[in-house]
């Protein structure tokens, strides 16, 4: 009985060490596009994740923008409106409306960015989901270089609502992460 109390502390403290090294890991949000890309990828979520993508598009940091995770109720002249898009809009911007979660909206990125041959990929997330993301979409396109733009979705001070979301998002990026070292072992091994 001694020991398992002892390996459930050591489990916990362990738990804890990461939760707070993923904490101080987390980026800090993009001011600007480190450097362009062929596409554009932005992740429906809570937070402000749109509007910077449009504007990287707008800019010319990318050729085209896909928004993933769309509900299938939002039609594509809702979001022009909202997101102010105009022509541009119109022309270079496409709607993906079967990602459920980051693991879909990394498959359905990957068949765009394939239906196009894109080769690189900014992705405007939240800060706090930029560490699984990267995680899911490089496990589904490891040939494709992906640059990060984070953005500030939750307070900067840790109140009960932030930390639980937080923690929830830290068991989701051991996973993912745990999932994607078994991919790439599955793949080192043919």
């Amino acid at each position: 009985m001694r020991r398992l109390v002892w390996l459930i502390a050591a489990a916990t403290v362990a738990v804890l060490i990461g939760f707070v090294a993923f904490l101080n890991a987390l980026p800090e949000p993009a001011r600007s596009a480190a450097e362009p890309a062929d596409g554009i990828v932005a992740l429906t979520g809570e937070g402000g994740r749109l509007m910077p993508a449009m504007d990287l598009l707008q800019n010319g940091f990318g050729k085209r923008l896909l928004i993933t995770g769309v509900n299938p109720q939002t039609s594509k002249s809702q979001l022009r409106k909202v997101l102010r898009g105009g022509v541009l809009f119109d022309c270079c911007v496409d709607l993906g409306f079967a990602a459920l979660d980051t693991r879909g909206n990394a498959e359905e990125t990957a068949a765009w960015a394939r239906s196009h041959g894109y080769q690189s990929l900014i992705i405007v997330t939240a800060d706090y989901h930029m560490p699984r993301s990267v995680i899911e979409f490089g496990s589904q396109m490891p040939e494709v270089k992906l640059i990060p733009f984070p953005v500030r979705d939750l307070p900067k001070t840790l109140t009960l609502p932030t930390a639980r979301r937080l923690g929830g998002e830290y068991f989701k990026y051991l996973a993912s992460s745990v999932r994607a070292a078994a991919l790439h072992a599955i793949r080192q091994s043919r």
